[in-house]
């Protein structure tokens, strides 16, 4: 996309990466969480070295990525789960692309050897993404949560490096 170009996610990202969050949040085929953390939860939980913004000349962020660690178990050490969000606005122009490669060269780099995510199965342009750069469907977790009264499944995808393991 041009007119974009990937940054490191930084806290002067923080009211656009929190509205953009709650924006997912509020059209319910994004996460079970209700309401958007505090930047300082946000922070706190990211690791800082994967964690990126999709950011338009204007400074406006247009997405963002971010993973997590998934145990502080030594085994699981190259396992990581991640969230990719982008604005609405700015949806179908390859931000989300931008971002998992973005995420997926910073894991490379660090010798991570699994990235997962678990995404509602009605989200088939989080599932079209996520294969077109490499992730695979795992497989499914029928009714694994509730979400507004109604019980969810969640489709479990992973990568698996190439280069590592």
């Amino acid at each position: 996309m041009t007119g974009m170009h990937i940054t490191t996610l930084l806290p002067e990202h923080a009211d656009q990466v929190l509205a953009i969050y709650q924006a997912g949040i509020d059209e319910g085929n994004a996460t079970f969480e209700t309401t958007a953390p505090t930047w300082e939860a946000f922070d706190a939980a990211k690791l800082p070295d994967h964690r990126f913004a999709a950011v338009d000349e204007d400074a406006k962020v247009l997405g963002w990525v971010a993973a997590t660690a998934v145990s502080d178990r030594c085994a699981y050490a190259g396992v990581v789960e991640h969230s990719v969000y982008v604005d609405p606005a700015a949806r179908g122009r390859g931000v989300a692309r931008a971002l998992l490669q973005a995420l997926i060269a910073s894991t490379e780099e660090a010798g991570i050897w699994t990235i997962q995510s678990g995404i509602f199965p009605e989200n088939a342009a989080s599932l079209a993404v996520h294969e077109r750069v490499g992730f695979r469907v795992i497989g499914t977790r029928e009714r694994i949560g509730r979400q507004r009264g109604a019980w969810r499944d969640v489709v479990l995808l992973e990568r698996r490096s190439p280069r590592i393991g």
